[in-house]
């Protein structure tokens, strides 16, 4: 069944709040091997400018899912997970990201269409926030399969 355009424009999403941890950012860097010491070595991040651990490339994808339903827009419109494949994320950053910052996440869908009788598309928009400043701006593209696709 595809999605319902209006229902999923309409959805609301409760912000929420992350503060970007240390151990966090280490565990991070080291799981998409980024081996430059400013992501994981407070000295170094220091040496280079920076008031604490600078936040490694994609992180904030990690900071969508301490969302309280990091998926409940997917049960809200009567999407079964198994059917949903990541299509694509992009990232925009505006500002620096280090470790002790608060960032207030809030979402919104921006687009929902049906691309072919077999799947539709659905686009979330997260900005991320450090007091009134926007630092980052995400897009996830989520892709639902319809019917015999397994």
């Amino acid at each position: 069944m595809p999605i319902d355009e209006q229902k999923a424009l309409a959805l609301e999403f409760a912000p929420f709040e992350v503060t970007v941890e240390r151990g966090r950012l280490r565990m991070f860097a080291a799981a998409i091997g980024e081996s430059d010491p400013v992501h994981t070595d407070v000295t170094a991040a220091r040496d280079a400018g920076h008031p604490d651990l600078l936040m490694p490339p994609t992180f904030l994808f990690s900071v969508e899912l301490a969302a309280p339903r990091p998926f409940g827009h997917l049960d809200d419109l009567g999407i079964d997970l198994a059917t949903v494949l990541h299509g694509e994320q992009s990232f925009t950053y505006h500002r620096l990201v280090h470790a002790g910052d608060t960032l207030r996440v809030e979402q919104r869908i921006v687009g929902a269409t049906a691309k072919t009788p077999a799947m539709d598309f659905l686009v979330r928009r997260s900005e991320f926030r450090r007091g009134d400043e926007l630092v980052a701006t995400a897009e996830t593209l989520t892709i639902v399969r319809h019917g015999g696709l397994g």
